[in-house]
């Protein structure tokens, strides 16, 4: 009895653990108007292109660094190149910047939909 109590309990504990979704999951408005969706993915989270010209194309990974902060990389869909990145969520808003050789770098400002 013991044994199915504990069982149960760390069952629970889980599905709550996973119920608490970190704040930059979810389908995001990029500059050039498409949606992007971020999905927890292998103790990060993934960037894939859920409509456009690029659909289906996954473009970032990212891990979280804390206080609303992530880093990982981006890769631009239309010429495949990877660039360092890093991302800042604010509420609503998610600011995106990849960079190369971190001297160069471009920001995106993403909107939850």
């Amino acid at each position: 009895m013991l044994r199915t109590f504990m069982l149960a309990t760390a069952a629970v504990a889980m599905m709550a653990g996973t119920a608490h979704a970190d704040g930059i999951v979810g389908n995001w408005r990029t500059d050039s108007g498409e949606t992007a969706q971020i999905a927890a993915a292998a103790g990060g989270f993934s960037i894939t292109l859920r409509t456009g010209k690029h659909k289906g194309k996954r473009i970032g990974q990212m891990q979280a660094t804390g206080d609303g902060k992530y880093k990982g990389t981006i890769t631009d869909p239309a010429d495949d190149k990877t660039y360092s990145g890093n991302a800042t969520l604010k509420g609503d808003s998610l600011a995106m910047q990849g960079c190369v050789a971190v001297v160069f770098c471009k920001t995106q400002n993403w909107k939850r939909q």
